[in-house]
């Protein structure tokens, strides 16, 4: 095979193990004891509303999905106060990543990002041959001057997570609002909320009201993966100006949100309990980690998020000694961060049963 070259040098993307096969490597029997917490899934379980959408679905599976979300664009505009025509819908928020660098970027151009962000920013850019350009993060946060800095006439994207994965830090909604009036035209700024649902309200930032306002150069990335308990589904969904969205539709593939996401998805939106039921979890979960870590000798890094990022020394032997213990968290040499690893909020439970692993390990 001869395959182009800069597709033979792109890095893959390397996703935590499932459950099944540390158990396996490790020789456990009992699957259900092993806590994962690594992915910032939400360890509640899915919408009951969902489920139950979901299940109702199902006999409907020989039929093609909505081509364009029909129902669920029109129920999502009006919760989120939006014109449908404003929102596309992807697998995930990874497809809608790989829509924009798809359309902006080529050789020649480049994307700005944090250098402690979400990779997949890193990669996707590399997939269509731009260049990513990443901006230092004092303090693991987002210096939006910096990246204004340092954008370029060949800059095309620019990509600001909020709260930023895997540091969990959160950019203040003045700092958004000054970066956005300073934002060149030439340059598409990118806002990545995938864990918009689970923030302090105080902490949450007002994107849209730039987009509703008719700024053009502006798009906002939520999901359901997170708050909505979803992630399997894997649906994420992009709002913006009415024309920036009918160009990444000319790169989207038909069907590219399958039957029971959108199923899944329309009926989660209406689960407000369940919302709330994980924010509490979260908040409760994030004041254990901050109040208890510490008397371990264990700095925390303030998180907006449902995970906390925590400097341990040495995160990969961390990560393989909480392993042996059961528990499954998310090492940070990938981000450059080798001496921190990631804790998803769990339940108390979940919690406690991952605090007492550390502890052993930490002598």
């Amino acid at each position: 095979m001869k395959a182009k070259e800069w597709i033979s040098d792109l890095r893959v993307y390397e996703p935590g193990k499932p459950i099944e096969e540390v158990a396996r490597e490790l020789g456990f029997d009992d699957i259900a004891a092993i806590v994962k917490v690594a992915s910032n899934e939400n360890e509640l379980g899915p919408s009951p509303l969902a489920i139950e959408a979901m299940q109702e679905a199902i006999p409907e599976m020989h039929r093609y999905p909505d081509g364009g979300a029909f129902y669920l664009k029109r129920k999502l505009a009006e919760k989120i106060d939006v014109d449908p025509g404003q929102l596309l819908f992807g697998c995930g928020s990874n497809e809608l990543i790989v829509f924009l660098c798809h359309v902006f970027l080529g050789q020649g151009t480049n994307l700005i990002m944090g250098a402690e962000a979400f990779a997949v920013y890193f990669l996707a850019a590399a997939l269509y041959e731009g260049e990513a350009i990443r901006v230092p993060m004092p303090e693991h946060v987002h210096d939006l001057d910096a990246m204004l800095a340092a954008i370029t006439p060949e800059t095309r994207l620019v990509a600001i997570c909020n709260p930023n994965n895997p540091t969990g830090t959160v950019v203040s909604k003045e700092a958004i609002d000054r970066f956005i009036e300073r934002l060149p035209d030439h340059v598409v700024a990118i806002f990545d909320e995938a864990y918009f649902e689970v923030m302090p309200e105080e902490m949450k930032p007002n994107v849209l009201k730039h987009i509703r306002a008719g700024k053009e150069n502006i798009i906002v990335l939520r999901t359901f993966s997170k708050a909505y308990g979803l992630a399997g589904l894997r649906i994420g969904y992009a709002i913006g100006h009415p024309d920036l969205i009918a160009l990444l539709n000319k790169v989207r593939q038909p069907f590219n949100v399958n039957a029971m996401a959108q199923a899944g998805a329309m009926a989660a939106l209406d689960d407000v309990p369940h919302i709330v039921e994980t924010r509490e979890m979260v908040f409760q979960g994030l004041e254990f980690f901050e109040r208890e870590l510490p008397k371990l000798g264990i700095e925390t890094v303030p998180s907006g998020a449902n995970f906390i990022l925590v400097k341990t020394g040495s995160g990969r032997e961390v990560f393989q000694e909480l392993q042996k213990r059961k528990v499954i968290v998310r090492p940070m040499d990938p981000y450059g961060l080798p001496d921190y690893i990631r804790i998803t909020i769990g339940t108390p439970s979940q919690n406690q049963t991952m605090l007492d692993a550390l502890k052993e390990v930490m002598g």
